[in-house]
């Protein structure tokens, strides 16, 4: 390890980046007030008085919360599958980005915090994009009573549902927060320390992979599928997953070009970056097969409970539908397969900026047609809030990055790691 610069470790958050990121939080947070009187005026000199829930201003704001919520947090969730999966697997090639994984993975906390108010605002009656919250829906005196959930009342019983849900979210942080706080201890023990510290990390590893694989579906069921609660799929939560683990390996390959720009990675080898592009890649695939699955499987059956998941889509969200898809798809496909493209750092920068911008509107698709039906838009409530989260994420992660070496030094893998070649 003698030709790596040691006191080029330390990541310096400059003044001006904080600055800037600010600037564009700023900028986010002014168009969403913009958006907001834009929006809410009308209303308000019409005098009408929305009778429809998913009519209203308070609606699509709460929307919006939970699609970037969801968004970034689904992100660092998937950096932090991605973590564990590289001690479980004992990789080598990847332990000069282990830093980079963690940071990005420091973000889940805020995520699941996010999430769960979301859902507990919902419980008391805040907004109306979860359905199954009502109690009037299980009231068979009610008008609103709904035979279908009330069969499924017992799934969304509050002792069941919130039982699992801080069970599931406890996991995630916990597992986080140990994993890190463990792997930043490793750089102060000897070699010997080391090596015992890296098997205990494989080992947990390897238990929350376990505890993930299980939990991720239906996290995703409670938090996103719910909100269509009539309709369910039993691969919307693969798709999901894939999701949020591409999603972690596009910003992990920005934030590898950050570094590299400032001179910072000079260990890491133009090997190296070309096995993150074909992770990009080939996640981006298996993101499509899981959404042409479900597609296929929905639209061969024609069963009408299945169908109105798409058909409202397809109805009310065509031209955003089909762009997302084909983007999300045919892109990847088409520019990344040589390896000159996943080794050309400029062109990597456009496409994973490209592809995670068709990510987010894809988790759009998700929350919008179930929550505000056809009252959608992509003004300045969207994009302020967007670029809110964004600017929010970005900083985290670079706080995080500047509060510790940016390499693993006591990895015992480290050395082989170095040496990487494709």
């Amino acid at each position: 390890m003698s030709h790596i610069n040691l006191n080029n470790l330390t990541y310096n958050f400059s003044q001006k980046a904080q600055r800037n990121l600010m600037i564009v939080c700023g900028v986010g947070i002014l168009l969403l007030i913009l958006g907001i009187v834009f929006r809410h005026a009308p209303e308000v000199a019409n005098g009408e008085a929305m009778s429809d829930p998913q009519a209203t201003l308070g609606q699509r704001l709460w929307a919006n919360l939970l699609v970037n919520s969801y968004f970034f947090g689904g992100i660092a969730l998937g950096a932090t599958f991605f973590y564990a999966l590289q001690y479980a697997a004992q990789t080598s090639w990847s332990t000069v980005f282990m830093r980079v994984f963690s940071a990005i993975s420091s973000f889940l906390p805020i995520g699941l915090v996010l999430i769960f108010l979301i859902l507990l605002c919902g419980r008391m009656g805040l907004h109306h994009l979860y359905p199954w919250q009502d109690p009037s829906v299980y009231d068979k005196t009610s008008p609103n009573f709904d035979p279908l959930l009330n069969h499924k009342h017992p799934y969304f019983s509050d002792a069941f549902f919130w039982g699992r849900t801080i069970v599931f979210m406890g996991g995630y942080w916990w597992y986080q927060m140990w994993t890190r706080k463990n792997a930043l201890a490793e750089d102060m023990m000897n070699e010997q320390n080391a090596a015992a510290n890296w098997a205990k990390n494989l080992k947990n590893a390897a238990i929350f992979l376990v505890f993930f694989g299980f939990s991720s579906s239906v996290f995703s069921w409670d938090v996103m599928m719910s909100v269509d609660t009539h309709w369910y799929s039993t691969l919307f939560g693969w798709y999901n997953f894939a999701g949020w683990w591409l999603g972690a390996i596009i910003v992990s390959n920005l934030l590898v070009m950050h570094l590299k720009s400032r001179d910072q990675f000079e260990f890491v080898n133009p090997s190296h970056v070309h096995d993150l592009g074909k992770w990009m890649f080939a996640i981006s695939f298996l993101w499509t097969y899981l959404w042409f699955a479900q597609f296929m499987l929905i639209w061969y059956s024609n069963i009408p409970e299945e169908v109105v998941y798409y058909q409202q889509r397809w109805e009310q969200y065509r031209g955003l539908f089909w762009v997302t898809m084909i983007v999300n798809f045919a892109f990847p496909m088409l520019v990344l397969m040589s390896r000159d493209a996943k080794r050309n750092k400029s062109f990597l920068l456009f496409v994973a900026l490209l592809i995670l911008f068709f990510h987010w509107t894809d988790t759009f698709l998700m929350v919008m047609p179930g929550s505000v039906s056809s009252n959608w838009g992509l003004g300045g409530i969207e994009i302020g809030m967007f670029l809110s989260f964004a600017s929010i994420f970005t900083f985290w992660i670079l706080r995080t990055l500047s509060k510790a070496p940016i390499l693993a030094r006591n990895h015992p893998m480290l050395e082989e790691g170095l040496h990487h070649h494709a």
